[in-house]
């Protein structure tokens, strides 16, 4: 999506949800530093809306506000950018 150019913001929505191992650290981290690159490489805003929580019930609690966030932040940005340029 990012390299078709069609869109003026992107919004990654993902949820990661802690286990018993050390993986859930490393896919959070990853997930974030791929979402930035992915911004940096293709000069595209895109709102990182991907949760991290402990259990799937915290996850439906935080989904819509979350995902309403991503979607305002998402709209901010491309405005933002077609006024700078």
């Amino acid at each position: 999506m990012a390299e078709s150019d069609e869109f003026d913001a992107l919004i990654a929505l993902g949820c990661i949800i802690r286990g018993e191992t050390y993986h859930f650290e490393l896919v959070a981290n990853e997930s974030g530093a791929g979402v930035t690159r992915l911004a940096l490489d293709y000069q595209i805003p895109i709102a990182n809306a991907i949760i991290t929580t402990e259990n799937l019930e915290q996850a439906i609690a935080r989904q819509t506000e979350k995902g309403t966030d991503a979607a305002r932040v998402a709209v901010e940005m491309a405005n933002l950018l077609d006024e700078l340029s």
